[in-house]
């Protein structure tokens, strides 16, 4: 989606957690937003949210708000039934979500080594390098 909005972006900012699957410390992550980075061709950079803080991320709050509003008193049978209620919500202000289902299988368990992890190009921010970063592509 963003490629098509923003054909000139020069880089991916990307804000996340600090915790789950997407944590500052999670290997593969960060073997994955490689992966990424080299398929785009353009650096992603990455803000984690400090330990204890996500619950302050203004899009959750404004996002998920209005998404609860829309689904609120409806049956959430299935997966497209949910994608559909989210991809039908707007606000007066003219947010519009664009909503998929991703029915992609996805291993688990998979363990990262320390050599996959030194491959990575990283480069640490001199402010709270742990938490914010870019991953250049290779």
């Amino acid at each position: 989606m963003g490629r098509g909005l923003y054909p000139e972006a020069q880089e991916l900012v990307i804000t996340a957690d600090g915790g789950g699957s997407n944590g500052s410390r999670v290997r593969l992550w960060k073997i994955e937003l490689q992966k990424l980075a080299n398929e785009l061709k353009i650096p992603i950079l990455v803000s984690h949210f400090p330990p204890g803080t996500s619950k302050w991320n203004k899009i959750e709050h404004r996002l998920f708000s209005f998404i609860s509003m829309n689904w609120r008193g409806k049956p959430l049978v299935s997966h497209e039934a949910i994608v559909d209620l989210i991809a039908a919500t707007t606000t007066r202000k003219g947010l519009k979500v664009r909503a998929e289902l991703d029915s992609a299988q996805y291993p688990k368990g998979i363990k990262v080594t320390d050599e996959e992890l030194k491959a990575i190009q990283i480069e640490r921010d001199e402010f709270h390098g742990e938490w914010n970063y870019s991953i250049l592509p290779i």
